[in-house]
């Protein structure tokens, strides 16, 4: 077993939920293309009745040595032989034609690539929903509740956290909506034969694979993509995609969540340290990070593999297959986690206060100098305010202690600004911007994007 499987050391962590594509679920999923292929041709008359039944009967992943045909693999170059010889064993002798029928082992892999996606994708996409539920009840709470922005890991003007959610809630309903795509238009049956042709099959392939496809749910493509790898690089990208978007909100919060920070925490016990028992580590957060991290890797690993040659790839088609189970294990493990951490995100609005006032009015020197730019001109307020900002800092005062005093008071006079002008442009509420607008657009947006019913 491994160690990444549900049971397996860092099973918990990295395959969590239904995101883990095992060496069993591989096996069925290629006798779950072989036992469709065969219902196919008994609909199609190509194999005797009952052969359907008989082949599916047969497709079960317990009743195969998986150890044997992985030995068996290093003969062929990938398992199949070995699995449609174990198969036709198992089946009567009048059926055992209706076994692999027409097909070559690519069709089988790469369909069955298809259905562990599908059965991947499902989980995934109820995780992102789940996610992005969330995501929007934090929006709509924290609408207006004001905070430090940061750009550059330094302080900016202020935002909202409400705003940061409606971030994380876009974002994660973008990537739902490309995988959602993904699954219901790129999924697709792969069945040519030898060499894309389906010459085995004389006239009947057509109909043969569109029976094959009905039989499993997925769409018939214009022609099979043995060497067309484009839909296998699209959902790469758009599992690559939700797995940013995912690792982009988790690294948000483990900044957020720094002791020093303290604006939200993880929600529940988990966190503690085996050294510190003080500690309440951002657990989701890590893990979610630790998948996204090694998904740029598997993505580079796939788009380069698209480049195959004529009607089979040697080796480039070999290389994808534990990228892609990789990716689709890390990016549905995350997605799993990111439900748990938004669900349960502790939000400290007064913390979010506090480390704003903390800031001495900083923060509002962009406001600021706005006030003054209509009799200064732009250039000119910008420089006397980040004057008095560097004083500020310097001398750990409060920028409207700065801005009161000579020579600064003098030039705010001089513009017919008065103080009380000044300290209302200070005021971080007094400057958030369309921040409120933009989380009522991504809320709707949100909305829009629901099933109807």
């Amino acid at each position: 077993m491994s160690s990444f499987e549900p049971g397996g050391l860092f099973g918990h962590l990295f395959g969590r939920g239904a995101a883990a594509v095992s060496d069993e679920a591989w096996l069925q999923a290629m006798l779950d293309v072989e036992a469709a292929l065969a219902r196919a041709a008994e609909r199609a008359g190509l194999a005797a009745a009952g052969a359907g039944a008989a082949v599916t009967a047969a497709a079960r992943a317990g009743q195969f040595d998986l150890a044997e045909l992985g030995r068996q693999a290093a003969m062929t170059g990938n398992p199949v032989p070995a699995l449609v010889r174990a198969l036709t064993g198992k089946v009567p002798q009048h059926c055992a034609s209706a076994v692999h029928l027409g097909a070559t082992s690519q069709d089988v892999i790469d369909t069955a690539m298809m259905l562990l996606a599908r059965q991947v994708l499902d989980p995934l996409l109820a995780d992102l929903s789940a996610a992005a539920g969330s995501a929007a009840s934090l929006a709509s709470r924290y609408r207006d509740t004001v905070m430090i922005g940061r750009t550059l890991l330094q302080q900016a003007v202020p935002v909202t956290f409400g705003l940061v959610a409606a971030g994380w809630l876009t974002g994660i309903d973008e990537a739902r909506h490309q995988l959602a795509r993904i699954r219901a238009q790129r999924l697709a049956i792969q069945f040519g034969g030898a060499a894309g042709t389906l010459a085995a099959l004389g006239d009947a392939g057509p109909r043969l694979a569109a029976l094959l496809a009905d039989e499993l749910g997925l769409p018939a493509p214009v022609l099979p993509w043995h060497t067309d790898r484009l839909r296998i690089v699209e959902l790469a990208a758009a599992l690559a995609g939700a797995a940013a978007v995912l690792g982009k909100i988790a690294r948000d919060v483990t900044l957020l969540a720094q002791s020093e920070v303290a604006e939200v925490h993880e929600g529940g016990r988990r966190g503690g340290s085996s050294a510190m028992p003080n500690k309440h580590n951002p657990v989701a957060a890590v893990v979610i990070l630790g998948c996204s991290r090694q998904v740029p890797g598997l993505l580079a690993t796939l788009a380069a593999s698209a480049e195959q040659e004529h009607q089979r790839a040697a080796g480039a088609w070999h290389a994808e297959w534990e990228p892609l189970a990789d990716l689709l294990r890390l990016t549905g493990s995350a997605a799993a986690w990111a439900a748990d951490l938004l669900a349960g995100l502790a939000v400290d609005p007064a913390r979010m206060r506090a480390n704003l006032d903390a800031a001495g009015g900083l923060p509002m020197a962009e406001h600021v100098a706005g006030l003054l730019a209509p009799a200064l001109g732009r250039l000119q307020a910008h420089e006397l305010v980040a004057q008095a900002s560097a004083e500020a800092a310097a001398t750990r005062r409060a920028l409207s202690d700065v801005l009161s005093s000579a020579p600064f008071s003098d030039r705010f006079a001089a513009a017919g600004i008065g103080s009380a002008e000044v300290l209302s442009a200070l005021d971080p509420m007094s400057y958030l911007g369309s921040a409120g607008h933009f989380v009522e657009q991504a809320l709707a947006a949100h909305l829009e994007r629901q099933p109807q019913g």
